[in-house]
């Protein structure tokens, strides 16, 4: 030997991980502590004495090179997280009771026990990924609030807050010095704001817990924040996510501008620094016909630069979360016998927020065809995703036999959940635990979770952890679901994807596997919406496959599931319905010339609501007012035809 061996920059072969959190907050904050770690990184071979490389100790790896060598599926796996949470940063979370850190919020996700309203509590199975949005507005004064010796710590308003202690106090401050001063006008950061540097330090500390709760492989952070708009009471809200922590000093808030296309003008300034973020609306089901109007904030009608713009900035939609389902609602869908699933109602005795069917994704779904048609772009392709707005600070807190509340002192007792309200938004009994997202990715890592919610290859689930597939193209008719995958990827597209210039009808292929701790399925049903020849809008509803030897009516409905649900104690048995379903559908009625939208809605059978958990415990009668039962479901991202 000549007292020489070769040593490789490392890379998925050869990676030594080794303090993993520390490597990732150095590699994180641009440093690699090494002279010749740039050497390394590209894979240059060194010459190296075997002495060294006996004795030589360990060293931080790269974070790319932590990434890469996270083992990937070529045909992708379901990964489940939260994308929408409040923490004691969001200055209506704290007034509620939040105490709870972005970082303590990330641990919460990864399974770790906290305090909640006074008692322990934790959610069941832990999360793959997670993004902290705390509201851009007012996060420079909840760091003023928390952090002791911030500048504004002592200003007397402030003290005041932290000394308040229940939430009718709390409220009514709020109520004084926040919510008042902007009905009236006087919009703005509220007299005890301490300046922009306390907003530059509250969104570091947002951005750090990012940084140290990332483990490759294991949990997947991404960086975001709360944009929350509410011109005259309409809901605009946006989360914005960010790929990886190259992000501005600050975030953008309706403070700046409660226009979502300036948004767009802020995100396109951070894309033109190379940064990569995306945005994602929510509850539009109480923006009062705002949230996918024809017009754009000018007054004037939709046009193509206004569609791809608002397509590129936009990818996804929040299907569901604790203030409602915003895929449909049973006063405008009164054919769809599954229209009626957590319709929050009560929004509606609110800030004058009366549901219009233009609130509801499934119209926008099919309006976006129509510009499609007419102007050549839709403003509305959107993929789906689920979240809990918790203001508890508790990610995918979601369970509905595990439910405590979600807006701190609100509905925090029992009493108050059977009730009273949230204020200013919904009655207590009338929302519930909150909505997942899941993505399909190669692995679990922040750039791919990201890179899956940017080609919409995600699903929103009700809280459940359903894994549906969702494939469209020619001839998809496999018999095995990694056969169905396999041909679905290479002969066709994925849920989000878009098929193009087809001459003949083409196929769906769906796939679903339950939750193993839940319900078993009911059926999997494809949802059709397009523009016929004449310009009017159509839907149809297909039951694909479905669990049990049912045969569609001579009308072609198909039987109900059953129900094994004991109101008595609240339980259920997996006697009907099936761990597994699998089919296709041939749209027959397809016309090459018109486009088209289609998704797939996954359903379980019946199991108890929250509400009878919570009666069931207390040994309370059930609330007459409320379903005593629910189907849970999953909604995949839609697949698009455009001539």
């Amino acid at each position: 030997m000549n007292g020489f061996t070769r040593r490789r920059g490392s890379g998925a072969g050869g990676l030594l991980i080794v303090a993993v959190a520390a490597a990732l907050a150095a590699c994180e904050s641009g440093s690699q502590g090494q002279a010749g770690a740039e050497t390394q990184a590209a894979g240059v071979e060194e010459m190296v004495p075997i002495a060294e490389v006996e004795a030589a100790p360990a060293r931080p790896q790269s974070l790319e090179d932590i990434e890469d060598a996270v083992p990937s599926n070529p045909l992708k796996e379901a990964y489940f997280g939260e994308l929408h949470v409040h923490t004691a940063y969001s200055l209506d979370a704290y007034i509620g009771g939040a105490r709870l850190t972005p970082d303590m919020a990330y641990r919460f996700a990864r399974g770790e026990t906290m305090t909640i309203n006074g008692r322990p509590h934790g959610i069941a199975t832990p999360l793959d990924f997670a993004a902290v949005t705390d509201h851009a507005e007012y996060i420079g004064e909840m760091y003023s609030t928390l952090v002791e010796g911030a500048s504004g710590h002592d200003n007397p308003q402030l003290q005041e807050l932290r000394s308040l202690a229940g939430i009718e106090d709390q409220e009514a401050w709020f109520l004084e010095y926040v919510v008042g001063p902007a009905r009236a006008g006087e919009g703005g950061h509220p007299p005890f704001y301490a300046g922009e540097g306390t907003t530059r330090s509250a969104w570091q500390l947002t951005v750090q817990a990012a940084v140290d709760n990332y483990e490759p492989g294991v949990f997947s952070t991404l960086v975001g924040f709360e944009w929350s708009a509410a011109p005259d009471g309409a809901n605009m809200h946006r989360n914005i996510l960010f790929r990886d922590t190259d992000v501005p000093a600050q975030p953008f808030s309706s403070i700046d501008s409660s226009d979502e296309e300036r948004l767009w003008d802020w995100m396109e300034a951070q894309e033109a620094r190379g940064r990569w973020l995306t945005a994602i609306a929510h509850n539009s089901n109480a923006s009062k016909g705002a949230m996918f109007e024809p017009l754009n904030n000018s007054g004037k009608p939709i046009d193509a630069v206004y569609a791809e713009r608002r397509s590129h900035f936009e990818r996804l939609v929040e299907v569901m979360q604790v203030k409602g389902n915003s895929e449909v609602h049973r006063q405008f869908w009164p054919e769809d016998e599954f229209a009626g699933f957590e319709n929050a109602d009560s929004i509606q005795d609110y800030s004058e927020r009366t549901f219009q069917r233009r609130d509801f994704i499934r119209d926008a779904l099919v309006q976006g065809v129509s510009f499609d048609r007419v102007i050549g772009q839709n403003p509305f392709r959107l993929g789906f995703v689920g979240g809990s707005d918790s203001h508890n600070g508790t990610p995918a807190d979601v369970a509905e036999d595990n439910y405590i509340g979600s807006h701190g002192g609100a509905d925090s007792s029992l009493q108050r959940r059977r009730e009273t309200d949230i204020a200013g938004w919904i009655l207590a009994k009338d929302a519930n635990p909150g909505a997942l997202t899941g993505v399909w990715a190669g692995k679990n890592t922040r750039g791919e979770i990201w890179d899956a919610l940017r080609a919409r290859e995600t699903f929103a689930t009700s809280g459940t952890r359903i894994k549906p597939r969702f494939f469209g193209g020619l001839d998809l008719e496999a018999k095995n679901p990694v056969a169905l995958v396999r041909q679905g990827y290479a002969d066709g597209v994925a849920m989000g994807g878009v098929l193009s210039a087809l001459k003949r009808s083409p196929t769906f292929t769906v796939h679903a596997l339950k939750d193993p701790d839940g319900a078993n399925l009911d059926r999997i049903q494809v949802i059709k919406g397009w523009i016929d020849v004449a310009g009017n809008p159509q839907e149809k509803i297909v039951d694909v496959v479905w669990s049990g030897d049912r045969e569609p009516d001579v009308f072609g409905v198909l039987p109900a599931v059953g129900n094994t649900v004991d109101l008595s104690d609240a339980s259920y048995v997996n006697s009907i319905g099936s761990a597994e379903l699998m089919g296709s559908w041939i749209d027959y009625d397809f016309d090459p010339r018109l486009p088209a939208v289609y998704y797939a809605r996954i359903l379980e059978i019946p199991t108890p609501r929250w509400t009878t958990y919570d009666a069931v415990r207390n040994d309370l009668p059930l609330l007459e007012d409320v379903p005593a039962t629910i189907q849970e479901r999953a909604w995949t991202s839609p697949i698009w035809y455009t001539p």
